[in-house]
């Protein structure tokens, strides 16, 4: 099996997501202190849901998170998960003063080893077989 690729019982895969958010309105909450637990909590969610951190950047305004996606879990229920349990948590150690911690909206790329060229050339070539 190729570098990368993790095999379950009925699949074979290599997802990889990109997820950036932020506090509610972009307020610089994710100071030093904050950031250390919300690293912590972000780890602990992610070994809970079978995935892998790749990437972890906290900035005051925004975090980037990068990480090894499982084909079980959509985008959207991993983000949920995540922006869930850690409002959950940090709310309930930190005063932010903040209606809620983080804003509804989310950015979510995917990314991969294969260029959306080649797996066009690779199914094309397989046209005929």
């Amino acid at each position: 099996m190729p570098r990368g690729y993790s095999r379950e019982r009925t699949s074979v895969h290599n997802l990889h997501y990109h997820f950036v958010w932020c506090p509610k309105y972009r307020k610089p909450v994710l100071t030093d202190e904050v950031v250390a637990r919300l690293e912590q909590l972000i780890e602990e969610k992610a070994d809970e849901l079978d995935l892998d951190i790749l990437r972890l950047a906290i900035q005051p305004d925004h975090v980037h998170l990068f990480i090894t996606g499982n084909p079980k879990l959509s985008p959207n229920k991993i983000i949920q998960q995540v922006k869930g349990y850690t409002s959950r948590n940090l709310r309930d150690e930190f005063d932010f003063g903040l209606p809620s911690l983080w804003t509804r909206s989310y950015f979510v790329s995917s990314a991969g080893e294969v260029s959306a060229q080649i797996i066009e050339e690779y199914i094309e070539a397989q046209t005929g077989r």
